[in-house]
């Protein structure tokens, strides 16, 4: 028979290993890595193209960092804004830091700004979501690959004119948003398709900026989101 101690120790153990397992459910690996600075909302808001503004995409952007393990950067939504109501356009490629940013794998996107919007490693395989995911793109079922950052290919704002951004990211009804594609591929084999963050403007039968009209083209309200420290 088992001695009074081994009876003990065997009790202590369930315990300590009850706990242990307790502990680790509480607390769920974290997709990212200290040094990630980039990734691709693996949802959108819900609501279209009406973010709540830039600094509602930024929210998003830092809870869902936070969620993941890496709340304590500041987190940029990359969306431009055109110039509107006395106010000057946002660039988007000003907002988000000076790189290098490395998703959670720790592949890095760019190094710099100016690489981001040349020769970046940007593909279907690297754009991973802030739970380290690969994304549906083109060919999947349902096709996700449009990113809203209503952006010209450098970074910079559209000009006054044709709304680029869904009123400044506070429309889901009428407007229209550019979008980009984050496994660079389109109908053509063309530099539009192959965009990362200016393929095509949104529309749909909603007025073009309804979360409908966005899936309506291949997309779902996603958003880049870059650490700018």
């Amino acid at each position: 028979m088992p001695t009074f101690s081994r009876i003990v120790s065997r009790v202590c153990f369930g315990f300590t290993a009850a706990a242990a397992l307790a502990v680790l459910a509480a607390h769920p690996a974290q997709a990212q890595s200290a040094n990630t600075g980039f990734f691709v909302t693996s949802n959108g808001i819900g609501n279209g193209a009406n973010l709540g503004g830039l600094a509602g995409a930024d929210n998003y952007c830092q809870t869902l960092a936070q969620a993941a393990g890496a709340g304590a950067k500041t987190w940029r939504a990359y969306l431009s804004t055109q110039a509107a109501d006395g106010k000057p356009a946002v660039n988007a490629r000003d907002r988000i830091g000076k790189g290098p940013w490395q998703n959670s794998k720790g592949v890095v996107i760019a190094k710099d700004v100016a690489e981001l919007h040349g020769a970046n490693n940007l593909t279907k395989q690297t754009a991973l979501s802030e739970k380290g995911d690969v994304l549906n793109g083109r060919g999947d079922t349902p096709n996700r690959h449009d990113v809203l950052t209503g952006s010209q290919a450098d970074g910079t704002a559209f000009a006054v004119g044709e709304d680029r951004t869904c009123k400044n990211w506070t429309s889901s009804t009428q407007g229209s948003a550019m979008v980009g594609h984050f496994d660079r591929l389109g109908l053509r084999d063309d530099d539009a398709s192959k965009s990362w963050n200016s393929s095509h403007p949104s529309r749909g039968p909603d007025g073009g900026c309804s979360q409908a009209d966005l899936k309506s083209t291949g997309g779902d309200g996603l958003l880049y989101c870059f650490a700018a420290n």
